[in-house]
């Protein structure tokens, strides 16, 4: 039986209940980790943490986030389609035809609701620590947590910094000094990140790891607020595991040796066979070697490294492994802290990941000029500083196409590597829970999150923050029946998600996926259907047997298109061109 609500009570024509029984909301979002980085999705990096979450709560491996990361944000805040709340466009590569159109602003417009506003008015209290990227006042007319609902902040409102320091992670031309030297053919400096608390800027500790610092601001505004007899919406916005791939030494020790004894396709090939194990796929899953579609041409052989090489490589994904862990390890502390203060059981807990692993690269293909020039002139690149505050590295195409063990591609790209990530779910104690420690395959997208959120707060996503002209009312829907058993789905055949950036676009109806990916970001161009339950790795086309399905879903993505005012791509654009530009 669902836990007994006390008297209701309305506040701005919403419907809440007593705060003293409202369930807390604990929100966790990692950051460009693979659909395999974490310990139940059949990871070997260690994370007891959210081992125990997923034996506690419900597993959900058919769960889709966008391919980047502000975009994600835009979704998992509101329930909206990204290009309705100025996010069709990531911030950093916008295609110039789009720049300036409705729906490609790069950040959060005034035509969005947030759940952080709609919980405030609601009588919680909010708060968020850690990588916001919806917004910049002076990088764009954008604005930070506290226009959106978040009673207290603290973090950086772009995507990314150096994870030991107040460092940026890579030069911006926006910035007047970089533009300058560039404009004179210089390589620019490294210049300080802006680092926010509650709108204002504050200068961030030196030498405090990324984990280490938003966690501890969580703690303490969760502990400033534990008097107010509120419940919290707290969404604590990771930005392992990020680039700079950093972390401290002694958990960068404890992966090194593994990660050079498995090379590339050790762990590829390890991962697939752990996330049949785990049962996250279909054992009957066709393992994919990027043979199958143009994948294999941004990826190399292990065997094609020198030994020298193959040691930066190991240390590089031993780092990234670290950052995981640590990751994991303070999401333990936010537990402890809550179970010390008597809130853990009255907390809906919801874990999950922004896109998937970052596959860019300094050098190859998918390698931005500026960014790489600016990085060999002023990082140490020996293999004893990586993981440092003085070096800077990212995984590349390789070991990103390594971590889904099974899956196509990786972040920026919709093929299953981009978007599908872990999600997990545990309601709080006394609510009604059919799926202990389960796992289940059912469609679910990014916008049904902070449905799922309103649903357990007894907040209703209407009232007279709908009510002014042209403002967003959220397309995602609530888990909440599914989780308890009420209902077998979460979205039924006719609640199809589509999706488009970088001119890439997907439409997904049921357990059909059409995907089509440019030449210009090495797809075929073509519109291709796959089985994504069947075949989550994209191997295997089934147009030819299915192909007034595929035409269906066509159909639905030009609706989509034409409705939403989807701004063309051309076919040879390249993204990673414009970087930081």
């Amino acid at each position: 039986m669902a836990k007994l609500m006390p008297l209701i009570f309305t506040v701005f024509s919403t419907q809440i209940v007593m705060a003293d029984e409202r369930p807390n909301i604990l929100l966790i979002l990692g950051d460009d980790m693979g659909f395999a980085d974490i310990g139940p999705f059949g990871s070997e990096i260690e994370t007891p943490t959210l081992d125990e979450l997923a034996s506690e709560g419900l597993k959900f491996t058919n769960f889709r986030a966008t391919p980047v990361c502000s975009v994600s944000r835009s979704e998992i805040l509101t329930g909206a389609n990204n290009i309705q709340v100025g996010l069709a466009a990531f911030d950093y590569a916008v295609y110039p035809d789009a720049e300036g159109k409705p729906g490609y602003e790069g950040y959060l417009t005034d035509n969005a609701v947030t759940i952080a506003q709609l919980l405030q008015d609601a009588g919680y209290n909010t708060y968020t620590t850690g990588k916001w990227h919806l917004g910049h006042p002076t990088r764009n007319t954008g604005k930070g947590p506290q226009s959106w609902g978040f009673d207290r902040s603290y973090g950086i409102y772009v995507g990314g910094s150096n994870h030991w320091n107040q460092e940026v992670m890579l030069p911006d031309e926006k910035d007047p000094a970089t533009a300058e030297a560039v404009e004179k053919g210089q390589i620019p400096k490294i210049s300080q990140e802006e680092f926010h608390e509650d709108d204002r800027l504050v200068t961030r500790p030196d030498g405090v790891y990324s984990n280490d610092l938003y966690t501890s601001k969580m703690i303490e505004y969760l502990e400033g607020g534990r008097g107010s007899g509120k419940p919290f919406f707290a969404y604590m916005a990771f930005t392992t595991a990020h680039f700079p791939i950093q972390a401290p030494a002694e958990l960068i020790d404890k992966y090194y040796e593994m990660y050079l004894e498995l090379g590339y396709e050790g762990l590829r090939e390890k991962r697939y066979d752990s996330l049949i194990k785990h049962g996250v796929i279909s054992p009957s899953s066709k393992y994919h070697d990027g043979k199958e579609d143009n994948s294999d041409n941004l990826v190399v052989p292990w065997s094609s490294l020198s030994d020298e090489q193959q040691k930066y490589q190991a240390k590089i994904m031993a780092t990234y492994a670290a950052m995981i862990d640590s990751q994991d390890q303070h999401i333990k502390k936010l537990f402890d802290y809550l179970d010390s203060i008597g809130e853990l059981d009255n907390t809906l807990i919801i874990y999950l990941t922004d896109n998937g692993p970052e596959g860019t690269d300094f050098r190859g293909k998918l390698s931005n000029p500026l960014l790489s020039k600016w990085v060999e002139a002023n990082f140490d690149q020996s293999l004893k500083a990586i993981g440092s505050a003085d070096a800077l590295w990212q995984i590349g195409t390789t070991w990103a196409n390594s971590t889904t063990g099974v899956l196509t591609f990786w972040k920026a790209y919709v093929s299953e590597g981009g978007v599908r990530v872990p999600f997990m779910i545990k309601p709080p104690l006394g609510y009604e829970f059919a799926h202990l420690g389960q796992s289940t395959n059912a469609v679910t997208s990014i916008k049904d999150v902070p449905m799922t959120i309103l649903d357990y707060a007894g907040v209703q996503a209407d009232g007279p923050r709908y009510d002014a002209p042209n403002m967003v009312k959220p397309s995602g829907v609530s888990m909440r029946d599914f989780v308890e058993g009420k209902q077998n789905y979460v979205r039924n055949e006719d609640q199809w998600v589509a999706f488009e950036l970088f001119g890439n676009t997907y439409v997904i109806k049921g357990n059909h996926k059409a995907v089509r990916i440019r030449t210009g970001m090495f797809g075929s161009g073509e519109w291709h259907l796959y089985d994504i339950v069947a075949d989550p790795g994209e191997t295997t086309p089934i147009e030819e047997q299915f192909p007034g399905k595929l035409e269906q879903l066509k159909k639905i993505y030009q609706g989509y298109a034409d409705e939403m005012g989807i701004v063309p791509v051309a076919e040879d654009w390249n993204p990673w061109t414009v970087v930081g530009k």
